[in-house]
């Protein structure tokens, strides 16, 4: 099934891909996306029969697999191997899905209003009366679900818009779907998952309650749970600033780190790095990944300033601080960004002015030993 997606964001930011719950289309995602979109490439793609994906044909299979399957299909499509992942209701089902199965192409996880298991006959009921009856006969009760009675009330623009949504769903689709709901049980395969997670549920969701968040978030190792107030069960909809908070800090974290290997290897090189990787320990791990995501994924990596400039930067400040543990590591550092030997003299000796002497004379030093090094002359300037 070849899935439509709809892409927001710089082409050559990290990839978020956004998944919908059963009876909606992307634009639940709307009230997220800009804030999402500043910092990630956002894919939002919508399951069969919704949105503008095509139909699904009476008698196709469709279980939670098939539904996965459909979202690799347009990753593949992409051609994104691995990324970032949310998912809200049917869409965390298939993340989840995803996680445990392939776990090579998600690289972090947020789970929002959505449960490991439907253990009651509502999705299989429903599934028989929208074949008979059509969307109508159950808008009423999805809408209901939807939106906490206060929100309802306050915007009835929101009550006629989403119902206008659900009655623009496939029935047959969205008949497939809820029988991918009801034969879903994921309970016994949350432990496989180890792509770091949140669990987003909303205290007023009567669809998937809290208690389904909480079991996942139990059965995940090292997953996080929030909980939301006044949040239904598109809660997209009712709490965006917080959601587009949590996701942000969420894959931010995966992101920077991401980004800073990307930098510190163009910067130090990919012998240094490697050999850092090599001599981690469990004692040194959390630290490295600090410096790894805030010095190189945030700061070396903003592009306000070049990595030219950024070395200059950090030359001058390691002569004032008298650093010379760190300074034979920069000189290499200023070099691979540009720097010629006579650059870096004269930023030591501008620093000499602010820094004092004795500083500025041991660094020429040290840059003296290590442009002169083999290493150095086999590696000019680029």
């Amino acid at each position: 099934m070849t899935l439509r997606w709809r892409i927001d964001g710089a082409p050559d930011a990290p990839v978020l891909v956004l998944l919908n719950s059963v009876g909606s289309t992307t634009d639940m995602w709307a009230p997220v996306v800009g804030s999402l979109a500043e910092q990630f490439r956002v894919v939002r793609i919508d399951h069969r029969g919704h949105g503008d994906s095509p139909l699904s044909p009476a008698g196709t299979e469709c279980t939670l697999a098939d539904l996965s399957a459909d979202v690799i299909e347009v990753l593949d499509e992409l051609g994104l191997d691995r990324v970032y992942l949310a998912g809200l209701s049917l869409g965390g089902m298939t993340g989840m899905w995803l996680a445990i199965h392939h776990p090579d192409r998600i690289k972090r996880l947020a789970l929002l209003c959505t449960s490991a298991a439907m253990v009651s006959d509502t999705y299989a009921e429903r599934a028989q009366m929208v074949r008979t009856e059509g969307m109508r006969a159950a808008v009423d009760r999805i809408v209901g679900r939807w939106l906490t009675v206060g929100t309802a009330e306050r915007d009835p623009d929101l009550v006629v818009a989403l119902r206008a949504m659900v009655l623009s769903i496939d029935a047959e689709s969205y008949a497939q779907c809820c029988e991918a709901i009801a034969a879903m049980d994921l309970r016994a395969d949350l432990g496989r998952i180890a792509a770091p997670t949140i669990v987003i549920a909303g205290r007023q969701d009567s669809a998937t309650p809290p208690e389904h968040g909480a079991l996942i978030a139990n059965g995940i190792p090292g997953a996080r749970l929030e909980l939301l107030d006044n949040a239904a069960h598109l809660a997209t909809l009712e709490q965006p600033g917080r959601i587009g908070m949590l996701l942000l800090e969420h894959f931010r974290a995966g992101a920077t780190l991401e980004r800073g290997y990307s930098t510190r290897r163009a910067v130090l090189g990919d012998e240094h790095v490697d050999r850092t990787i090599a001599s981690t320990t469990a004692l040194t791990e959390p630290f490295q990944e600090f410096i790894t995501r805030y010095a190189w994924g945030d700061v070396w990596s903003r592009p306000e300033l070049a990595l030219r400039e950024r070395s200059i930067a950090t030359l001058a400040a390691l002569v004032a601080l008298g650093a010379e543990h760190e300074l034979a590591m920069h000189v290499r550092a200023a070099r691979r960004n540009g720097l010629t030997p006579e650059d870096i003299v004269e930023v030591f000796l501008h620093t000499a002015l602010y820094a004092g002497l004795p500083r500025a004379n041991r660094a020429i030093t040290i840059a003296r030993e290590v442009l002169t090094s083999s290493d150095q002359l086999n590696h000019p300037s680029p």
